[in-house]
């Protein structure tokens, strides 16, 4: 009788076994860093062709393959690969994160342990200014001036808040209570599983550069630093045609046919007709399909036509 067992081998990527374990520091007291992974490119390739093995012999053709898979939104594939990180996060920052309701987490219990006796500091010079056109973002810095007294707030606060924490453990309040008026800026802890299809969603959203400060400077380690060792070839093709490259809606399209043949008045018409250009007292309104087709088109270099 035919033997029906094969016999495989583990994925193993040497550049991602060179930085196991390895802390990439973040922020002022975090990092991140991989404890295991499973699959690779190959193991996008493998899924894809729904082999066994080695796949295809040319690096070319595995290259060609994740590149479409990606291009055409071939998404499956790219779940066949896991990664396993350790990190160290304020908990604002946490609180975004755990939103992506598409890994396994297991976080550090301060019910059960005493809590990270860590909190993220804030030099003079980065402390943001409120946009005032964006109700979650932030545009340019306050002076060193008023920085440094933010500065000297925070501290005194994060110390304040320890010492109360302290006491109360001391004298004997259960941890999952004493634990109830710790700062945001207090450092946790988690072990973080991903598939690559979702990690790559969590990049493209995390990395942009209208995310938050903190979460971005985790993403920008995760991406440059990690999933660029572990999937070189999905990788850049993940920054070819998702984050250094741009979507336009059917909208958008209708004006910018006319503004590539060198229709203006008919692009302006269609704005017009879309309802984008509204006014009061002669100034536009703000139209956020509008301010977005704007970046655009100043991209590539092209100019609004109103």
């Amino acid at each position: 009788m035919e033997n029906q067992t094969e016999t495989f081998e583990k994925i193993k990527i040497d550049a991602l076994e060179e930085i196991l374990g390895k802390k990439f520091p973040v922020l002022d007291d975090g990092f991140v860093r991989v404890v295991d992974y499973m699959g690779g490119d190959e193991a996008i390739v493998q899924a894809a062709r729904v082999s066994y093995g080695k796949g295809t012999k040319k690096v070319s053709e595995d290259r060609g393959l994740i590149r479409y898979l990606l291009r055409n939104f071939h998404t499956t594939p790219f779940e066949m690969s896991e990664i396993k990180l350790h990190v160290r996060v304020p908990m604002d920052a946490w609180r975004q994160w755990i939103r992506h309701r598409t890994a396994n987490v297991n976080e550090y219990s301060t019910r059960y342990s005493i809590a990270i006796d860590a909190s993220q500091k804030t030099d003079a010079g980065n402390w943001r200014i409120q946009a005032v056109d964006n109700k979650q973002g932030s545009e340019g810095f306050f002076d060193n001036a008023i920085g440094s007294k933010l500065t000297e707030r925070e501290e005194e606060l994060q110390q304040f808040a320890r010492e109360i924490y302290q006491e109360r453990l001391q004298l004997g309040v259960a941890r999952e209570q004493a634990r109830k008026d710790l700062p945001l800026s207090t450092y946790t802890e988690a072990y973080w599983k991903i598939d690559l299809h979702n990690l790559l969603n969590f990049l493209a959203l995390r990395m942009d550069t209208h995310a938050q400060f903190e979460i971005r400077s985790y993403a920008n380690v995760i991406g440059n630093e990690i999933v660029s060792r572990w999937c070189p070839i999905a990788w850049q093709a993940f920054k070819d045609y998702r984050m250094n490259a741009m979507s336009f809606s059917s909208l958008e399209l209708q004006i910018l046919k006319q503004l590539v043949t060198g229709n203006k008045h008919v692009a302006l018409k269609l704005a017009e007709d879309f309802g984008w250009l509204n006014k009061i007292n002669d100034k536009l309104t703000k139209n956020r399909e509008r301010i977005e087709l704007e970046e655009k088109l100043t991209e590539l270099g092209m100019e609004k036509p109103w």
